[in-house]
Formats: structure tokens, C-alpha cells, sequence
């Protein structure tokens, strides 16, 4: 099922990451490669406009053929045929071979997170809010009295460092300017959140930006995403079904309004995403990653000189650089390994089906 046009079902997740590694690695490659479909490139196609048309990402829910079974039949076709192509490679294009064949993994690591998000999304939709696991248990957050430290100012070299994998708009490295700021160390909790709701957070218009109050008064949020009153207790849509808030966890599934009408009811700021990243690279933040995405006050825009790649995968980040915001980080739902100080996430500010949350700075 599709339970909203942002989100997409499990099984296109699955045939898209294995229609990637058929477009960009076995098309190129193999001359004589049959694909396993000729629908499937139109169908499993996402926003790759170079690589030719495609289904219209609101109606994937409606694709109800090919079948689940259909589908794991395509990825074993792949996968088998990729893992015969890694040996067959000649040496002269195998540096290109591998460095799209790393983006292929990378990229259904992001795709693995995103059928967590849309499936919660889903199960949120179900009056009788269903499990994604029963036996799910939240990771802990660090509880540390809710201290806050000096960040280093000054001249401060952000980007990737070259070490291990990074995607595009992770570069250039470059060098930024940083006020005298302090970074929380903790992330900003339910029981905070609470004292925002209960001092009329969602009732004053003042707290908020033009566009987040418009869209606060269409939808009618009172709470953050997934939150039930139910019998004068908030509950909250969690993988592992319908739970009471936790107070002393980390709020989740806010937006970037949200975030921002927060910090400025706390008198404070959310970090601005180079702020967020040296703090992370000196160990200043505690639960940088692992828990929830945080909003940073950055639009999403290039880095100084940056290029998009050319071709279909040119169009994998940089036609995005408009209207989004960052978050830096991971999530209780980010594969291991593949959280960095350096990786930039953004979605639209009105966006909070994601797990994301927040920490705040201050300057002086």
C-alpha cells in the first residue's frame, strides 16, 4: 500500500534499488543484457529523467501487478547477474564499474531506512495501530542533565574528509566561519516538548513562520507526528505499535517548523548544519547518531564549486538544492555504517514522518 504520495510500497523500494543496479551497471556493461522486463524501467524508475519515463511517484500504491513474488524473482535475477559481471569487468573500466556499483549499495542502504518510515507511516494509518515488531525496543538516549558546551569558533574546515565513502553533495571540502556559539549536548526530549505544548507551543502564532503556521492550521497539529491523546495520556505510533510517551526519550516526528517554533519559544536556535558537523567531529554531541535525524537552520544549497555529475546519476542529489532543509545524523532506522559526520539529509520543513528530532544552540 501507499499511505501518502511521499511514501512508497515495500515493493517498489525493493524492485526501484534493483532496477538501479540493472540501469546503471548491467545496461552499460553487458551488450547483450535482456532486461528481466521491458515494463520495469518505466515502473521502477524514480526521478531519473535522463534515464527516460516513468510511473508517477502518487500512484505506485496502484501498481498492484507485478506481484511480491514477481518482484523477488527480479532481484535474484540481478544480483546473480551483477555478482557475474564484478569478475568479468575489464581493468581499464572497473574504477568506474565499482564507483557506481558503491552508489548502488549506499543508495539501497537509504531505501532500506525509507521502508521503516513508510511502513510506520502506514501502520499510523490503521485505527487498530498494528506492530511493525512487537518486541521493538527504542535505543536509549543519553542523560546528562541537559549540559550544553562551548563550540569551536573561528575558521573550521567542513565536508568530507576522503576517508571511506561519501556522496556528491558532501563536496567540495571547504572552510566556513563559526560565531562563539554553545551546542546541547542532549537532544531536545518528549518531557520538553511537553512544557512547549502545555505553555501553548501550537497556539501561538508568534513562535512560528508564515509558511509553518499555514500549514499547522491545515493539517491541525497540536502535537508532534504519530501523537494520540488517548484517555488523558499521550500516546505515540511506534515501530513496535501504540506506546505511552516516554518523557526522558528524545522527541520524534517533527518538522522543521516545528523544530524552529521550539527553539524560539526555548530563546534559542537550531544548529546551523556546520555547527552541527564540527560539534559532531569533536565529539561534543552526545546520541549524534543513531537515534533521530536533527534539523539544522541550513537550507539545503551546494557546497562552493560544487558539480553534479554528469548523466542519469547527476540527478541523484544536486536537482534537489531547492526548498529542502538538512539534517544531519542518523536514525534508530539508518543501517549501521552508514552514518558520517559529513552526511547531509534533507526533506521539505513541512516533512516529519521521518524520525526526526533536534538539539539546540545559543550564542552569547
Amino acid at each position: 500500500m501507499q499511505s501518502m504520495p511521499d511514501a512508497s510500497p515495500t515493493k517498489w523500494h525493493r524492485a526501484h534499488t534493483t532496477w538501479f543496479f540493472e540501469q546503471f551497471l548491467l545496461k552499460p556493461h553487458v551488450s547483450d543484457d535482456v532486461p528481466f522486463d521491458d515494463d520495469f524501467a518505466f515502473l521502477f524508475n524514480s526521478y531519473y529523467v535522463a534515464a527516460g519515463p516513468r510511473h508517477a511517484r502518487p500512484q505506485r500504491g496502484l501498481i498492484t501487478r507485478p506481484d511480491a513474488q514477481r518482484v523477488a524473482d527480479y532481484r535474484a535475477h540481478v544480483d546473480a547477474a551483477v555478482e557475474k559481471l564484478i569478475g568479468m569487468v575489464p581493468e581499464r573500466s572497473f574504477a568506474e564499474f565499482a564507483r557506481v556499483l558503491e552508489i548502488g549499495l549506499h543508495h539501497e542502504q537509504q531505501h532500506q531506512e525509507l521502508l521503516l518510515t513508510d511502513i510506520l507511516h502506514a501502520f499510523a494509518q490503521n485505527p487498530i495501530y498494528p506492530a511493525y515488531d512487537k518486541d521493538w525496543i527504542p535505543p536509549r538516549a543519553a542523560q546528562n542533565g541537559g549540559a550544553s558546551v562551548d563550540l569551536p569558533a573561528g575558521i573550521q574546515t567542513v565536508g568530507h574528509d576522503g576517508r571511506g565513502y561519501s556522496f556528491d553533495n558532501e563536496h567540495p571540502r571547504h572552510d566556513v566561519l563559526l560565531q562563539p556559539a554553545r551546542i546541547d549536548r542532549e537532544l531536545i526530549t518528549n518531557a520538553q516538548w511537553l512544557d512547549f505544548m502545555q505553555d501553548g507551543g501550537y497556539r501561538t502564532p508568534a513562535l512560528w513562520l508564515s509558511d509553518g503556521w499555514a500549514v499547522r492550521e491545515a493539517e491541525d497539529w497540536q502535537a508532534p507526528g504519530y501523537w494520540r491523546m488517548q484517555d488523558g495520556t499521550w500516546m505515540s505510533m511506534t515501530l513496535g505499535g501504540l506506546r505511552a510517551v516516554d518523557p526522558d526519550a528524545p522527541v520524534c516526528h517533527v518538522s522543521y517548523y516545528e523544530a524552529d517554533a521550539f527553539a524560539r519559544w526555548a530563546g534559542k536556535h537550531l544548529p546551523s548544519e556546520f555547527e552541527w558537523e564540527v560539534a559532531a567531529r569533536h565529539g561534543l554531541l552526545a546520541d549524534a547518531f543513531g537515534i533521530v535525524w536533527q534539523w539544522t537552520r541550513s537550507a539545503y544549497l551546494p557546497y562552493p564549486g560544487y558539480r553534479a555529475a554528469d548523466g542519469a546519476l547527476g540527478e541523484y542529489n544536486g536537482k534537489f538544492m531547492i526548498n529542502q532543509m538538512v539534517l544531519r545524523g542518523a536514525s534508530l532506522a539508518t543501517p549501521r555504517g552508514h552514518e558520517r559526520a559529513s552526511y547531509r539529509n534533507f526533506f521539505p520543513p513541512h516533512a516529519r514522518w521521518q524520525f526526526s528530532g533536534l538539539r539546540l544552540v545559543d550564542f552569547p
